[in-house]
């Protein structure tokens, strides 16, 4: 039985979350995918999943297998 990464796809893209928006979210997600120079089809893929999900917390944990995400200090 193979064992499953739970490192992101993109573990040197590290996000920090400043909204819980599922849109602000995503938009910062495809920024840093965008400025760490990551294939168009590929953010398409990831924007496509991600706004498919209405539940925070299964979002939360899709972004998590794409990018660190890190919450923004207060």
């Amino acid at each position: 039985m193979e064992a499953i990464s739970m490192a992101p796809l993109y573990p040197e893209i590290r996000i920090s979350l400043r909204s819980r928006n599922r849109y602000a979210v995503v938009s910062a997600i495809r920024h840093g995918l965008r400025r760490a120079g990551t294939p168009p089809a590929e953010i398409d893929r990831f924007s496509q999943e991600a706004l498919m999900i209405q539940d925070q917390r299964h979002l939360e944990e899709l972004c998590s297998r794409w990018v660190r995400l890190e919450s923004a200090a207060k």
